[in-house]
């Protein structure tokens, strides 16, 4: 095992998408990430299909292609932790960690001993990493918590979709991703704490919190103005033009960041006098105008093809570019070039491997590295117990029978 994180073990109780990202994350890093799952049932994601693996007779297998997106380098235990056998089994088993992630609901912990603050003393280097909809304080604590509520709540669909449409959810669960991001953020950060201090410390992260973090811009327009935002569709509200245009055959994205970009646009386009035009010179002007200078600008870019645009706008340094289906997407050469797709062996795979999104972490010293795909269900059950607890097989077969594993 190699990577920063070498070394570093994490019990991961965690389910869906959130806690999973944060220690693939980890995973990629070099930490051993031991995947609590339920016996008989496992992650619930790997029911989450079509589409799934296929087998060597072309049948779907039990493994999604959403389980497989977000638990690479993962090495999956069966273990009930309603019974107190898992329980002991469980507490044995983060005795030999130094990371601890679980996203259940508040209180959940509690009833099976395991909370932070029922196991910190007899764990004191432990960093325990909670994800929950809305975090351990507050009136919404104890409320069950999910990705499209918390987008909802959180304001982001409020600004995203057309303005004469629905107020629109993100094309993929975005609260939950960056909430595992800013989680393996929090981690990090407690794992240099106790290399100085040699203490572990709680990690309370939230679906909600997550999302109101990353309005960014958007939420300090409200903070500063007193304005409300209002859904622009592909529009910027402080930059103008910055948007999805037409073409003749399609659309292209059109970002013009500053004035000197617009009047590289508008030479280009053969209407250098859009520049000189008061109403356009600037960009403040540009923006109490949008809605006439992007019709100019479709009525305009809609008379030649998309490669015209791009080829010629991108070689004077103007930033515009295609809007790619996502099997586009992995056919780019610079996503491949980057090692954005790679492959990785699989046993259920009839193929014998599976296609998996790479990791966008790139460290010249310790790159990350791809060990282990996507486990299945209770894949490292004995090979887990028996190296971390040194477990006899004859104790592992009689909790097998008992259901604990």
């Amino acid at each position: 095992m190699s990577g920063p994180l070498a070394g570093i073990r994490v019990f991961d109780l965690s389910r869906i998408l959130a806690g999973p990202t944060a220690t693939q994350i980890l995973g990629d890093l070099g930490a051993d990430i031991i995947k609590i799952e339920r016996p008989g049932a496992g992650d619930d994601t790997r029911k989450w299909g079509p589409p799934f693996v296929k087998d060597a007779a072309g049948h779907d297998t039990s493994e999604s292609g959403y389980y497989l997106s977000i638990n690479r380098n993962k090495r999956s235990v069966t273990l009930d932790v309603g019974k107190p056998e898992g329980q002991e089994i469980a507490k044995r088993l983060i005795a030999r960690c130094d990371i601890f992630v679980e996203n259940f609901k508040v209180g959940d912990m509690a009833r099976y001993g395991l909370a932070y603050d029922q196991i910190k003393y007899d764990y004191p280097r432990l960093i325990y990493c909670s994800i929950t909809g809305f975090g351990q304080t507050g009136p919404y604590a104890k409320l069950a918590g999910y990705d499209f509520l918390a987008q909802g709540m959180g304001g982001i669909m409020s600004v995203t979709g057309d303005p004469d449409g629905q107020p629109t959810k993100v094309g993929v669960a975005i609260t939950d991703i960056v909430c595992g991001i800013y989680s393996t953020v929090a981690i990090l950060a407690a794992l240099h704490h106790r290399q100085v201090s040699g203490r572990g410390q709680f990690c309370d992260m939230s679906l909600l919190d997550s999302q109101v973090g990353y309005l960014a811009n958007i939420g300090l327009h409200y903070l500063t103005s007193g304005e409300v935002p209002k859904r622009l569709g592909n529009e910027h509200p402080n930059i103008v033009p910055y948007s999805v245009v037409r073409c003749a055959d399609g659309f292209f994205i059109l970002a013009v960041g500053n004035d000197s970009q617009f009047e590289k646009f508008c030479d280009f386009a053969g209407v250098p006098q859009w520049a000189k035009d008061e109403r356009f010179s600037t960009n403040p002007a540009r923006v109490r105008n949008r809605r006439l200078i992007y019709q100019m600008i479709n009525e305009l870019t809609e008379k030649q093809p998309q490669k015209y645009w791009i080829d010629g706008l991108g070689a004077l340094g103007v930033p515009v570019g295609p809007v790619n289906n996502i099997d586009q997407v992995f056919n780019d050469p610079q996503v491949l070039a980057r090692e954005m797709k790679i492959s990785m062996p699989h046993p259920a795979a009839g193929s014998g491997h599976v296609d998996l999104i790479g990791s966008p972490v790139k460290l010249s010293e310790t790159p990350v590295d791809y060990r282990l795909a996507p486990p299945t269900c209770g894949q490292h059950t004995d090979e887990v117990l028996r190296e971390l607890l040194s477990m006899p097989d004859d104790e592992i077969r009689t909790l097998r029978e008992k259901k604990i594993i």
